[in-house]
């Protein structure tokens, strides 16, 4: 019974470490974090910015799995909300900046002329929706 136990927690963290290695491989494949370094003029210190984001996957999932609680209040919520809203909005910008999904659309479409408003339009309209979600039980 105990061997049973022993190969599945190998094989399910052997898996995890695939998945989590291909993912990491894949926010530094698609350049965010270098592109955060030359945005910000410190591409010398890239090695130690994807070291930091693989930290961080590993100690938010160390949180997750032996459930961890932080002695924090609702301030670090908001603070954890919004950065993970910048995480998650500045990954989903540089996938579609790879497979070149805007300059697709606006050239389809003949936008060009209003392509402000259209991002302000999309911005609100992302802005909006987390409103409404996680509000919507007050």
């Amino acid at each position: 019974m105990w061997a049973v136990q022993i190969l599945l927690a190998l094989i399910g963290l052997s898996a995890g470490i695939a998945v989590a290695g291909g993912l990491f491989a894949f926010i530094v494949e698609l350049g965010v974090v270098a592109d955060f370094a030359d945005r910000t003029h410190t591409g010398d210190k890239v090695l130690f910015y994807e070291s930091c984001a693989a930290a961080g996957g590993i100690v938010g999932n160390i949180f997750y799995v032996f459930q961890i609680d932080l002695p924090t209040g609702a301030w670090f919520l908001a603070v954890y909300g919004i950065l993970a809203g910048i995480f998650a909005g500045c990954w989903a910008m540089a996938l579609a900046e790879i497979l070149n999904v805007f300059p697709v659309f606006l050239r389809r479409t003949k936008v060009v002329r209003y392509l402000t408003v259209l991002i302000i339009s999309l911005a609100l309209g992302k802005g909006l929706g987390a409103c409404l979600f996680f509000f919507k039980g007050w």
